[in-house]
């Protein structure tokens, strides 16, 4: 009776057709409930489970009456069923796929015509242009921020081609795929190519998330030519693809899209009515200008923020949505800022404060500062990087300097965020303003290159310099003639220092009397 529950019967309706057939057989109650308790309605609800429960074939499925004769299919009471597959997952229709699917994925391009941005890539004399045109792509890897058109420039150039017929487009992403995926996708891909139907395009996003072995994988494909390979990343890919990957591959830079190329973008998802916003979703211009302005060249994030806001606008209109400021704002909740604390842009933005600081431009300096800060960056680290400067770039033209930056940093640990961003900007202030000298900098790293470079063995310390605390160390000569200099300031002047073979060596370029503060701090001591 359990097995006739399960299917969706009610267990009174399960005991009675068992009493009725006898109890030996689940397929004679089964029958006994469809042709004397069953209307066609409820018969066609509870026919799926039928079905899948006695892996019956639905065409021969019909109301049993008793004998032979009666099992055959009757059209007049047979019951249309459509095939029922448990293990396959019910398929959406395309238009209903497309109505789950983020707006920027729907309103991702078809076409290299229809890309937005990304000129010196796409302009008619370009490499991607006449790939297409000869019909010989090379192996890519596109390198940009998110949102500009990576994904979107691989998928177009198979539809932009003279016959897209000829190519077959594999997606998989690094995040989710591994080498496995990759070996059906070749295999797959050599199969045709025996066949001589269509060549494989593998695009593998976010490539980067393989490692070195993995990134291995691609290396003998794509060099007997069994995949046409593009890869997308987002990282640098000097430090995080291997060479050999990248000696078979054309690297293609994207740039973040200007907020003219975001507001195209963002106009043609409001006036496409099939893939882009409803038609009774009225926006205003000083939204798309708002949110072209505030995604830090994401089209990503603006598109996303734009259907949000016209979501909120929709479930507070009683009639036609009109999408305000207000709710762009709320979508987006701040400015968008392309930062990463482990990546290229946290590179490029120390790079460019201690640069900006090196030229002595205070404000610039405080600019770089402040992108880092709102970015997320870790105050102390910045902190610690102002103390290096104050050293590398200042030296010995401030010595406080150096005294500044740690009460810096020490300042900032105390106090933390938000609180701490107007010390550091005051110690990036001062160290742009002041005086500059790479001095020692230049004179420990070409000691260390003497160091590093010497052929054999260093030297041994003279014996006049060495230290001589026992009886033994002074009958080897250790600190014999040394010359005291507090006591001997005229002979001492004559006394070397430096190993016999580096003698009149000169590592720091620093004449006396170059800097008064110095000058004065050499009296003293």
């Amino acid at each position: 009776m359990e097995q006739l529950v399960s299917m969706g019967f009610s267990s009174d309706l399960a005991a009675e057709a068992l009493t009725a057939t006898g109890g030996d057989s689940i397929q004679k109650a089964t029958d006994w409930i469809l042709s004397h308790r069953s209307s066609p309605q409820s018969t066609a609800t509870l026919q799926p489970k039928l079905d899948r429960f006695l892996r019956l074939n639905p065409k021969t499925l019909s109301p049993v009456v008793g004998d032979d004769s009666s099992k055959r299919p009757n059209p007049e009471t047979q019951i249309p069923v459509a095939a029922d597959d448990s293990n396959k997952r019910p398929k959406l229709s395309s238009s209903r796929h497309r109505q789950h699917q983020p707006l920027s994925e729907r309103m991702r391009p078809r076409t290299l015509d229809d890309v937005v941005g990304q000129e010196h890539l796409l302009s008619p004399a370009s490499l991607l242009r006449s790939a297409i045109e000869s019909n010989r792509l090379p192996s890519i890897v596109f390198w940009g921020p998110p949102g500009t058109g990576k994904t979107s420039i691989a998928k177009s150039l198979i539809n932009s081609s003279k016959d897209p017929s000829l190519y077959r487009f594999v997606s998989l992403s690094a995040v989710t795929s591994g080498v496995k995926d990759v070996r059906d996708a070749v295999e797959s891909a050599k199969r045709l190519n025996l066949e001589g139907k269509k060549r494989t395009v593998l695009f593998m996003d976010e490539v980067h998330r393989f490692n070195k072995s993995q990134q291995d994988s691609f290396l003998p494909v794509i060099e007997d030519g069994s995949i046409l390979f593009i890869g997308a990343t987002t990282e640098n890919p000097s430090f995080h693809l291997i060479t050999p990957l990248l000696s078979r591959c054309r690297v293609l830079t994207l740039n973040p899209l200007k907020p003219n190329h975001v507001e195209t973008l963002l106009r043609r998802a409001v006036d496409d009515s099939e893939r882009g916003l409803s038609n009774s979703v009225e926006v205003d211009d000083s939204v798309i200008e708002f949110l072209a302005n505030n995604c830090d060249g994401d089209a990503r994030v603006a598109l996303n923020a734009l259907e949000i806001s016209a979501t909120m606008a929709t479930a507070r209109a009683a009639s036609e949505a009109v999408v305000s400021i207000d709710d762009a704002k709320e979508a987006l909740q701040c400015k968008h800022l392309a930062y990463d604390k482990a990546g290229d842009q946290h590179y490029n933005l120390i790079s460019a404060l201690h640069k900006s600081m090196r030229g002595g431009d205070a404000n610039a300096a405080i600019y770089w500062l402040a992108r880092m800060l709102e970015g997320g960056e870790e105050p102390l680290y910045i902190a610690r990087r102002l103390i290096r400067f104050a050293s590398e770039d200042i030296g010995l033209a401030d010595p406080s300097a150096l005294t500044q930056a740690v009460a810096c940093y020490q300042a900032s640990h105390f106090l933390g965020m938000p609180e701490c961003n107007v010390i550091l900007a005051q110690c990036t202030a001062y160290l742009a303003l002041a005086p500059k000298s790479v001095a020692v900098y230049r004179a420990i790293g070409a000691a260390q290159k003497v160091v590093k470079e010497s052929v054999g063995q260093n030297e041994g310390v003279p014996l006049h310099l060495r230290n001589a605390p026992t009886k033994l160390m002074k009958e080897l000569g250790y600190g014999k003639e040394y010359i005291y200099p507090p006591d001997d300031p005229s002979s001492a002047a004559a006394q070397t220092y430096l190993p016999p073979s580096l003698l009149h060596y000169k590592f720091l370029e620093w004449p006396h009397g170059a800097s008064g503060d110095l000058q004065d701090q050499e009296h003293k001591f």
